[in-house]
């Protein structure tokens, strides 16, 4: 058995890979995959190998008599029964079969050419994202991992997925009661078993918050999408700490926030809205005095929807917690991927706050 890759695998969210060309001797557990009638194979390993063809000859036009021909000959360079992957998902009950890495990869980013050149993609893989709250953080992170913009993502969140959670997260009925870190996981690890992703399923809490900010080096940027009060502050102050950037948003009006803590650690957090509250690093100590307050400043009140105003006046009443949409989540994790991955970059984006607000668009 060949675990490429894989050093702690964790069967709950994390795919297994075997190599095809597994040797004698070493075959025993994808034999035995292969061999159990309840599991799915799914082998389309030639499609793939004709599209790696298509986009290493970009100049050629090939019928599909010439593209045949072409697989066939792969296949004398690299033998099928050898050449590339097998990954088994034990959720799905599934065994799919793919490309050798290098080519999956290859393959799998060619359409992000030119929008993000080969020099950006390869630094992109050395880059460290962590995500706190998986509502927005969920679209942030697909959109992150669709477009492979890291080499490791953490995410963090104490929550199981429940039925009200579903009109803003993407997934089916069948993740209901799971672990929102595995469903987001499980997603990655479908759509590439070779981005690395670590879980946080307790959340941020003070036993663990130093290793999400500081383990292997430490994280390069921190999206930041939870509930919490206290976490929205104690990661800040964290992040501020350390000179790591920050990227939030809202799903209201479109808002985007960042805080670019690694260009100026002098900075405010939340761009200063919470100065009237004292000293920042007193926020946490004060922060039962003056709850309402402070969220109502981080948030800026005053430029709200006047929906989400009228619903915040409802939670407690005739909702248990503000409303967010599909429409605004989705398009929150774009914008949220996109800025990370200019951030990452060294493109220019500066300190800001501000809003993408489609209902004042006509």
């Amino acid at each position: 058995m060949n675990l490429q890759d894989n050093e702690e695998l964790d069967f709950n969210y994390q795919g297994l890979i075997f190599s095809a060309n597994v040797g004698e001797g070493k075959h025993t557990a994808l034999a035995e995959l292969m061999s159990d009638d309840r599991i799915q194979k799914i082998d389309q390993l030639d499609v793939q190998v004709a599209e790696l063809i298509k986009i290493n000859h970009p100049t050629q036009k090939f019928d599909e008599d010439q593209l045949s021909e072409k697989v066939t000959e792969f296949y004398i360079d690299h033998p099928r029964e050898e050449y590339g992957n097998w990954v088994y998902y034990h959720w799905r009950r599934q065994l799919i079969r793919i490309l050798a890495k290098d080519d999956f990869i290859d393959l799998r980013t060619s359409r992000n050419r030119y929008k993000i050149t080969e020099e950006e993609q390869d630094s992109l893989y050395t880059k460290k994202i962590g995500v706190i709250g998986l509502s927005v953080g969920q679209s942030v992170a697909l959109s992150l991992a669709m477009e492979r913009s890291f080499g490791e993502l953490r995410i963090a969140d104490f929550d199981t997925l429940e039925l009200s959670n579903m009109n803003r997260i993407r997934t089916g009925l069948y993740s209901l009661g799971v672990k929102k870190v595995w469903v987001v996981a499980r997603e990655i690890a479908e759509i590439d078993p070779f981005l690395k992703v670590v879980i946080y399923d307790k959340g941020i809490t003070d036993e663990n918050i130093d290793a999400f900010f500081g383990e292997r080096g430490g994280i390069d940027l921190l999206v930041e999408e939870c509930d919490s009060l206290p976490v929205k502050i104690q990661s800040r102050l964290k992040a501020k700490a350390m000179g790591i950037p920050v990227v939030m948003d809202t799903s209201d009006r479109g808002m985007m926030d960042i805080e670019r803590f690694d260009l100026d650690s002098e900075l405010p957090i939340f761009h200063g809205y919470l100065e009237k509250f004292g000293d920042e690093s007193k926020l946490l100590e004060n922060l039962a005095d003056n709850y309402r307050e402070i969220l109502f400043a981080i948030l800026h009140f005053e430029q709200l929807s006047e929906r989400l105003k009228h619903s915040m006046s409802e939670i407690g009443k005739t909702i248990t917690t503000w409303p967010q949409l599909a429409s605004s989540v989705i398009m929150g994790g774009a914008m949220g991927a996109h800025y990370a991955r200019m951030i990452l970059l060294n493109q220019k984006v500066p300190s800001n706050r501000f809003y993408v607000d489609l209902d004042a668009i006509n």
